[in-house]
């Protein structure tokens, strides 16, 4: 059986749990969630609600954590939802193994929304300096690197998943557009703390309203993060 892998790296408070359980109801594919955050709390000793679940539980290893990430499934396409923030550290080398997808959202939204619960949150938690990091990597080993951003999925589902499918070269099925609700197996132990939202969801969400504002001690973070945000953008 030929299998593939192919790896998501978003941003926080972003749909990405969203287009997991969107590749999660593909008849040809097996998930992961975050495979690396345990990895990631160990390196960097943040607090993050759960942290001593996560990591009682995941692989904190460096080497074994990525390991297990690129491990062949039992079916022919592994998806894995990443935080692009989780790979501090890690050998960018990595990347040459897996096809990868950046999923993005505009800075303001994202740090109003991270804020709420990591107040102290700086621009490696949005997730964007790496992002950029990891575009730039991929741009000069000669690869194609597909962006896309969460706000374009709400607008139009199939069409931005059927772009995405075709770019990664892979067949689009009408199931990624519904998944049933609740909890799923698949679900990382934090899903308590971030997922009652999509857990609540048959399919993903209208567009959203209006964006929300940003605290005034956080108006130099989104000065900081919207030219990265911009530089993603203007891949596509």
């Amino acid at each position: 059986m030929t299998r593939r892998h192919l790896s998501m790296w978003s941003g926080p408070r972003n749909i990405s749990t969203a287009l997991m359980y969107s590749f999660r109801s593909r008849p040809d594919t097996e998930v992961v969630d975050e495979p690396l955050y345990g990895y990631y709390l160990a390196s960097t000793g943040l607090a993050h609600p759960g942290d001593d679940e996560v990591l009682a539980v995941m692989e904190t290893d460096p080497d074994r954590a990525v390991a297990a990430m690129l491990a062949d499934g039992e079916r022919p396409l592994r998806f894995s939802k990443n935080m692009a923030h989780h790979m501090v550290g890690l050998d960018f080398a990595i990347l040459d193994r897996m096809t990868n997808v950046m999923l993005t959202r505009h800075p303001q939204a994202v740090i109003a929304s991270v804020t709420k619960q990591l107040p102290d949150a700086d621009a490696d938690a949005t997730g964007l300096p790496m992002q950029v990091a990891m575009v730039d990597y991929i741009q000069a080993s000669g690869h194609r690197v597909m962006v896309i951003d969460s706000d374009d999925i709400l607008a139009d589902p199939r069409t931005t998943l059927v772009r995405l499918c075709d770019e990664v070269g892979i067949e689009f099925f009408p199931e990624m557009l519904t998944w049933p609700p609740g909890p799923k197996p698949e679900d990382g132990v934090w899903a308590p703390h971030w997922y009652e939202n999509v857990h609540q969801s048959t399919g993903f969400g209208p567009p959203r309203g209006e964006m929300a504002r940003v605290r005034p001690e956080h108006e130099r973070l989104l000065a900081e993060c919207l030219p990265l945000y911009e530089r993603l953008r203007s891949i596509g």
